[in-house]
């Protein structure tokens, strides 16, 4: 084989650098399809919510719909007991309308003053009041947001963490909840005025008190605090929640392990430092057995956490497979649900760019039989990450597992089916995956081999598709199929250089083989 040739084939290899920001943009679609389940913020809080701190004041009349103007009246008034009235009407307009004229309240400067309000110690009610109606703010717009944070509510909110009050302390969580998952500005500005000192010191007296409805805040601020890219949040402070996260990962509440899950998960959405430390927490049992949870809210962000994990280095991936992961994996391949086959999928790709003994674990945790099922059946996301998978494993794993891969599983024919898929992308896949396997066939293989794999691409129908895709608008899949097609599948290239002419004496010759002529002349 001429080197030339030889380096056709390494230029057309799937490298790190490539799965990684594939990695990248999964992990994104894959959240914004979960938006839904996980807010950023909290909205509209009423008496009757479950989490609610109001639960353990007393109930306290208030006049019916007041006017706008009166609330501000009685709010700016001096007496404590109309500014009460005032501040209570003004919360119930923000918590319980479909609508809550957040602007309106904005407008009538309603932000400055409970900031104000927030530090009269001497009246807790108040402080309450003013920290609620803050809350509900900080749940609309950026804009609204920002208005809580330019009038220098968060270190008010931050000291309030330490209130004797834990129903004013637990309001003042929610706020910043909201607050820092309005991106990552709010949330820088809460890290700086070090409400991760207050959250460790609440959760440590929480410990005590048993709260679960603070534990839930406490746990949904902590995730708010990690999440959020350009820039990251400062690991050195996000750090510091780690070994906070990693007890409460083996709560028996859903809601606290689906929040810190997420934690774990933007935590390591990163680089193989942040990796390692999620790893050196020992999370990763726990995010493992996760896995086999029926709480697909809880089983989501674990997956994505293992997923992440498995970016990493060969190290990282081998404490997943140590700690079971591949067992589990290979049971959400035939999930019910699309996205969870999907992530798992996704997941297996991630190992199979690794070693070849990672790439045998996953032969031997029998997983290659699911994926070839989800390229068959799945729906087309789950099998386009499949598709990444197989062709990582034609440039990572050996020839031998490769053979016996694609005679054990006849993965070829759904592999090549998705040479019709409508997505570029996807095409390009199975093509570097093809290109592959034929480059390895034709260093490794016995006389005759690529012949039977040349038979084999055509009986399976994939000939005709890699010949319609020479006429495909993106260039790269052209000049790929052209190569497999004028590599492998010109079978007149004998015959056409014996036609090739010869100058002899400034005169053509043409060279004619002799035909062995039966006795008697053709028959026809």
């Amino acid at each position: 084989m001429s080197l030339n040739r030889l380096n056709s084939y390494k230029n057309n290899t799937i490298d790190t650098n490539e799965s990684r920001l594939r990695r990248h943009e999964v992990t994104v679609e894959l959240r914004k399809s979960k938006k839904e389940d996980h807010l950023l913020k909290r909205r509209n809080i009423n008496e009757e919510d479950q989490s609610s701190p109001i639960k353990v004041l007393p109930k306290v009349a208030s006049p019916a719909d007041p006017s706008v103007d009166r609330i501000f009246e009685n709010i700016r008034s001096s007496d404590s007991k109309r500014q009460f009235a005032g501040l209570l009407a003004a919360r119930k307009l923000l918590s319980n309308e479909q609508h809550p004229p957040i602007d309106l309240m904005i407008d009538n400067g309603i932000v400055p003053l409970c900031v104000e309000f927030l530090q009269k110690v001497e009246c807790p009610h108040i402080q309450f009041e003013a920290a609620w109606a803050l809350t509900n703010i900080s749940s609309g717009t950026s804009e609204q947001t920002g208005c809580v944070v330019a009038s220098n509510a968060v270190p008010h909110f931050v000291n309030l963490l330490e209130c004797e009050y834990i129903y004013i302390a637990e309001q003042a969580v929610w706020a910043l909840g909201n607050i820092a998952g309005d991106g990552p500005t709010a949330r820088d500005i809460v890290i700086e005025n070090n409400a991760i000192d207050g959250i460790l010191r609440l959760l440590d007296k929480n410990s005590t008190i048993a709260s679960l409805s603070l534990e839930r805040n406490l746990v949904w601020l902590m995730s708010n605090l990690c999440r959020n890219k350009s820039p990251m949040p400062s690991f050195e402070q996000i750090n510091r929640l780690l070994p906070s996260l990693a007890k409460l990962l083996w709560g028996f509440d859903a809601q606290v392990i689906t929040d810190t899950c997420w934690a774990l998960s933007y935590l390591s959405d990163d680089n193989e430092i942040k990796i390692q430390a999620v790893i050196d927490a020992d999370t990763v049992p726990r995010l493992v057995s996760l896995l086999d949870t029926d709480h697909p809210n809880v089983m989501v962000p674990a997956l994505r956490t293992i997923g992440n994990i498995v970016t990493g280095t060969d190290q990282q991936t081998d404490v997943v497979i140590a700690a079971g992961g591949l067992q589990r994996l290979k049971k959400l391949l035939k999930h019910s649900k699309e996205m969870i086959v999907k992530e798992s999928a996704w997941t297996v790709s991630n190992i199979m760019a690794g070693s070849s003994k990672q790439i045998q674990a996953v032969m031997d945790a029998g997983i290659f039989r699911e994926l070839c099922h989800v390229l068959q059946n799945g729906d087309f996301k789950s099998q386009k990450e499949a598709a990444y998978a197989i062709s990582n494993m034609t440039t990572s794993g050996t020839y031998e597992q490769l053979v016996h891969v694609i005679e054990k599983y006849q993965i070829l024919r759904p592999f090549c089916g998705l040479l019709e898929a409508k997505d570029s992308r996807t095409i390009l896949v199975v093509l570097t995956g093809l290109v592959e396997i034929f480059a390895m066939t034709d260093i490794r293989s016995a006389a005759g081999d690529i012949e039977r794999l040349c038979v084999t691409i055509e009986e399976i129908g994939a000939l005709d598709k890699l010949e319609n895709l020479q006429r495909h608008e993106n260039q790269d899949i052209y000049k790929k199929a052209y190569f497999l097609l004028d590599t492998y599948f010109s079978e007149n290239e004998t015959a056409e250089a014996k036609l090739v002419p010869r100058q002899t004496q400034g005169t053509l010759e043409f060279t004619v083989e002799k035909l062995d002529v039966p006795k008697g002349g053709f028959t026809f």
